[in-house]
């Protein structure tokens, strides 16, 4: 990204300088069209006790990767590296200041706020790309939160979640290592078929790879979403101030109402997500009949099924080596103009599952990284962020998602309540992540300020939750908002 002065940092690297190429997805996410970042929310149950920050940001942190201790610099030629540069610790760690004696209640406004402002704030170029802010007030979900913001350049949600995770340890025994949910990769799903079963899944999967591909460039280039309750179609959204909220679920009732309807977790609550979608807009007096809504849904390349240590990244030769290995695939949400009343709840999971099926059992994902790297060849990494930032553009949301710890963490005697986090710099209106924490689903929705209604949303999404559980357990549902 441009520093306020509209240059980028260019400095002549000599051979002794320790420098290491910058990938081209890192390249894409740090220019002239795309500045993305992360928001790891940290909740802490205690208040929050900064004596050993710095000690443990020197000792923990910046050893993790040489990206926490080099900048983005540009070389004679136009070459981006990372440089590896002296770093000032205390100019990373900030503590904002608000009012005193106030309830938990009245902080959570002034916590909102502070996330919106540092969400559009740019990391300055002249110092690594990250950030540390410790929030020592009590709001009424936790008694004080550390926030991290990382550089989308630095890395993928896989590694920069997989450094925070590095920092973190398990609440009721810290010399025991965090374990996490076991998970299929897509490839892995891909070989455990019957033999009889494979030469069908194969043209099946010749057929999704054709129509995938074509319809991603078509909504790269030529097809837009129009403007709706959950986008404004502005230019410039990025820019915007934004607000975040959160609700939570029980990873138990995910998984009850997933034994009912079959599929997978992601089926459910991606198909909580679009019919609360649907609520939202009908609840807005949208008429849906002509309208497309198109998620952008982030998939992990990677052929492991789970986060690996620090030690195994930085490995030569690694299966899963540092730094950003993900692709998209663009999911037209459903959208009914019958009725919702009379729409069947459950029809919303079975629409979903099948969809991500499909998607899944296609390599457009893959065919759609190739068209990156041509494009970064041929026409060089500016355009090619430029591309990005249109794919963006003209879809409607984002969504992604992360697995965590099934255990309690905890980080320097603070047990951490909750946690979630939030890509924040992306051109829509609308953003959704989902993270999991010791039996709990984290939905976060990071919302364009003045133009959703997030807490409409957010009712939406809980009914949504309430309706299928309804239908899937015929009991109701229990949710939990946190803004």
């Amino acid at each position: 990204m441009a520093s306020k002065d509209g240059k980028h940092i260019t400095e002549k690297l000599v051979e002794e300088e320790v420098t290491e190429p910058v990938s081209p997805t890192g390249q894409y996410f740090n220019s002239s069209a795309l500045s993305v970042c992360v928001l790891g929310v940290i909740e802490s149950e205690i208040p929050i006790d900064d004596s050993q920050t710095i000690t443990m940001l020197q000792e923990l942190l910046l050893p993790m990767s040489p990206r926490f201790s080099s900048i983005m610099v540009t070389d004679e030629n136009g070459v981006k590296h990372w440089k590896r540069v002296e770093v000032n610790l205390e100019d990373h760690v900030n503590f904002p200041v608000f009012p005193a004696d106030l309830s938990p209640e009245s902080y959570d406004g002034y916590v909102q706020n502070y996330l919106s402002k540092i969400a559009m704030e740019q990391l300055p170029q002249s110092r690594p790309l990250w950030d540390i802010h410790l929030i020592k007030y009590p709001i009424s979900s936790a008694a004080g939160m550390v926030v991290v913001k990382l550089h989308h350049a630095m890395g993928d949600g896989f590694s920069l979640m997989g450094a925070i995770f590095s920092c973190l340890k398990r609440a009721d025994d810290p010399s025991l290592p965090l374990t996490f949910p076991s998970q299929k990769t897509p490839r892995q799903e891909l070989h455990q078929t019957g033999s009889f079963s494979k030469v069908p899944r194969f043209f099946s999967m010749l057929f999704n790879t054709g129509t995938d591909f074509v319809w991603s460039l078509l909504k790269s280039s030529l097809v837009e979403d129009g403007k709706s309750p959950v986008r404004s179609a502005a230019e410039g959204v990025e820019f915007r101030p934004i607000e975040i909220s959160t609700i939570t679920f029980s990873l138990d009732d995910i998984r009850q109402i997933k034994a009912k309807v079959g599929g997978t977790i992601n089926d459910v609550i991606t198909g909580i997500v679009f019919y609360g979608i649907q609520l939202f807009m009908q609840s807005s007096g949208h008429e849906v009949s002509d309208t497309q809504v198109t998620a952008l849904i982030l998939l992990s390349t990677r052929v492991i099924s789970g986060y690996q240590s620090l030690k195994q990244m930085k490995e030569p030769g690694a299966k899963s080596p540092w730094g950003n290995q993900f692709g998209f695939m663009h999911v037209g949400v459903p959208l009914t103009s019958s009725n919702i009343e009379k729409v069947n709840p459950l029809d919303f999971i079975s629409q979903a599952g099948k969809t991500i099926k499909n998607k899944r059992n296609s390599l457009a994902v893959y065919l759609t990284g190739q068209l990156l790297e041509f494009l970064r060849r041929i026409r060089g990494p500016e355009a090619t962020a430029q591309y990005i930032h249109a794919t963006l553009k003209k879809t409607s949301l984002t969504f992604s998602n992360l697995i965590g710890p099934i255990e309690k963490m905890g980080i320097a005697g603070h047990p951490i309540n909750g946690f979630y986090f939030m890509v924040v710099g992306v051109p829509q209106s609308l953003t959704v992540t989902l993270v999991s924490y010791n039996g709990k689903l984290r939905l976060a929705i990071g919302t364009e300020k003045g133009f959703i209604n997030s807490k409409l949303l957010i009712s939406c999404m809980e009914t949504a939750f309430e309706r299928i559980s309804e239908a899937a357990l015929n009991k109701p549902g229990a949710s939990r908002f946190t803004s």
